[in-house]
């Protein structure tokens, strides 16, 4: 049976006062056992659970982040397929903007650290290609 787990892709808009433009930065959070691997809010589907509202409770699991605290982008579902010790994964991300720029991070045991950073950094941190293409809009 394959292993299934559901995440958000969350960001911010921030204003850059100089240019009087804004910047969006994506939210990752760095594992503390393992490899200590960067990537998005996600974690493990049990049996009979909703997708979404799994993607959601990992959220304020590991980085309080609530519902309320965030805008879902409509339309925005991506899936990646992929092996782990041999068996499949199924991992599904949703996408969604944090509604206050300030909003606080308090981590779970299972992350160690947690960064905003701009979709380049984000992509020399996140090791899978996956991941990657997903935030590249591949």
């Amino acid at each position: 049976m394959a292993l299934r787990a559901c995440g958000l892709i969350i960001f911010q808009r921030c204003l850059i006062p100089k240019m009087n433009n804004t910047a969006v930065e994506i939210l990752l959070l760095q594992a503390s056992d393992g490899i200590h691997h960067w990537s998005p809010p996600k974690g493990h589907v049990k049996p009979g659970e909703n997708e979404l509202e799994t993607a959601l409770q990992k959220t304020q699991e590991e980085a309080s982040l609530k519902a309320s605290q965030l805008t879902m982008i409509e339309g925005f579902r991506r899936e990646l397929n992929y092996m782990v010790r041999e068996k499949p994964k199924t991992v599904i991300y949703w996408l969604a903007e944090v509604k206050d720029y300030d909003v606080e991070i308090h981590l779970s045991h299972e992350h160690q650290a947690y960064c905003w950073l701009g979709l380049d950094e984000v992509c020399q941190l996140v090791q899978f290609k996956g991941l990657k293409a997903v935030l590249q809009g591949h």
